[in-house]
């Protein structure tokens, strides 16, 4: 009785194998395709798409493989090898050898300062910022999912309650209540003379995230649903004793996956650049932590003496950040044939 949603549609070659199988005569076997496989037939002819996920992969494997790509390198992103081996920065504290001191021994090069290696301390600042998205892109996935559906369908006043906490959460300046909003969390849990943990900073960030990010997600699924629950096939699940939890999963969810998927893979590069900005704003991770952001922070205050350092990080954000969009307008375009790049 599920309504059949975009995803089914067979455009272009599909429509011309569909032509082909016809033509065949009745012998020839008519193979059966799912949405997900049509999907992913239409994905993985979409180059830029294919060549999107694979750097995105390569960055998701770079995030988990952190600790062993410092073994095998040999370096970790705490020693201050500046300060411990003479010879590696001047008096200034910035590198002696060229190009921000990249050497055999230092592929990237060492931080002006403290002379830390900048190929690990990029390598964990990676696996940082991805580590936080992804953690705030599922939670605010879920509750705005739950909270749009249920604005959505029950109505009433629920839905307007739920569409004055969207309102107000969507007319916030989000980055500035994100700066605000991270020192109050911590001095509301941790004492005046006690430094903040690691593990405390980077929960507030979440939650933080997560309340001032699930609200577009939910405006779009309400959307979604008040077009969906006023047709036929509802109202034939209606009429045939469907509970509203059976109407919900049986019937609506199925036409929602789509647009679901797409603004979490939306989502997530925006949530990873929100993170980073934390740390240029100085209220991200603690200093100890290797963060996307603070790397950009050192690099705007040495910029005159070592743009190299600057480098490094910044393209690897603008990579990212381009590869991720790029791989959510290709999956946009193959959950629904019809729209054109």
């Amino acid at each position: 009785m599920t309504f059949p949603s975009s995803t089914a549609a067979e455009t272009g070659s599909d429509a011309v194998d569909t032509v082909a199988a016809a033509a065949a005569g009745p012998s020839a076997a008519v193979v059966g395709r799912s949405p997900g496989q049509l999907m992913w037939r239409r994905f993985r002819r979409d180059r830029t798409g294919m060549i999107s996920a694979a750097v995105v992969l390569a960055f998701l494997l770079i995030a988990l493989l952190a600790p062993v790509i410092s073994w095998a390198y040999g370096k970790n992103p705490d020693t201050p090898y500046g300060l411990n081996q003479p010879g590696l920065l001047n008096e200034f504290g910035y590198p002696i050898l060229p190009n921000g001191g990249i050497s055999g021994d230092f592929w990237f090069g060492l931080e002006p300062g403290l002379g830390r290696d900048v190929l690990t301390q990029l390598v964990y600042g990676i696996r940082t910022s991805i580590t936080i998205a992804l953690i705030v892109t599922v939670l605010s996935t879920v509750v705005g999912v739950t909270l749009g559906i249920t604005s959505g369908y029950v109505g009433g006043k629920v839905d307007y309650a739920i569409g004055r906490v969207i309102d107000t959460l969507l007319s916030f300046p989000s980055q500035l209540f994100l700066i605000v909003l991270i020192p109050v969390v911590d001095s509301a849990l941790v004492l005046p003379n006690q430094e903040t943990p690691t593990w405390l900073r980077f929960a507030s960030i979440c939650i933080v995230l997560t309340v001032l990010g699930w609200a577009t997600t939910a405006r779009l699924l309400r959307a979604q649903v008040l077009s969906l629950r006023e047709r036929e096939f509802i109202e034939a699940a209606r009429v045939t004793g469907a509970s509203p939890a059976r109407v919900i999963f049986k019937e609506l969810m199925p036409n929602l996956w789509t647009p679901i998927i797409i603004q979490a893979t939306l989502a997530l590069p925006l949530y990873v650049g929100a993170e980073a900005g934390l740390g240029f704003l100085g209220v991200g991770m603690p200093e100890t932590t290797p963060d996307w952001g603070r790397m950009f922070l050192v690099g705007s205050t040495v910029y005159h003496s070592d743009v190299t350092y600057l480098l490094f990080p910044g393209v690897s954000m603008l990579i990212f950040v381009i590869a991720f969009n790029l791989l959510g307008d290709s999956i946009r375009d193959a959950f629904d044939p019809k729209t054109k790049r």
